[in-house]
């Protein structure tokens, strides 16, 4: 889901000829294009959607909604990391963690296991 979130401007700046602003979205910093609002000023907020800033906010409408936002864990959503998001979302643990190296006191004798398992064996008795 996209959504449009309210940022703080923190600097604004001329990139190839148009207007830029870094944003703060609660802790979030971005950069935004302000050619939609050409006469927005650092320390002004704005509601923000897909790199761009549409419309001005006060500064008690910004601050109620990024709080409901993050109640509700949308900024992370909106501004989390995407692969962490989808293996959250495939039930897999972030960040990855590696596997232990196998015991090799088990009772396997340290063989390998899986599909690369047939293939060393294989290799061995030859």
């Amino acid at each position: 889901m996209c959504l449009a979130v309210p940022g703080r401007v923190l600097e604004i700046a001329e990139e190839n000829g148009t207007r830029m602003a870094t944003v703060d979205f609660g802790g979030v910093v971005k950069e935004v294009c302000l050619e939609y609002l050409p006469d927005l000023q650092v320390g002004e907020y704005a509601i923000v959607h897909v790199g761009f800033a549409l419309q001005r906010l006060d500064e008690e409408s910004a601050r109620q909604t990024l709080e409901l936002f993050s109640e509700l864990g949308m900024l992370q959503e909106e501004f989390g990391d995407p692969w962490e998001q989808a293996a959250q979302a495939g039930g897999a643990p972030w960040p990855f963690e590696e596997a232990a190296p196998a015991d090799e006191g088990a009772g396997d004798g340290g063989r390998p296991e899986g599909p690369a398992a047939g293939h060393v064996a294989q290799e061995a008795r030859q």
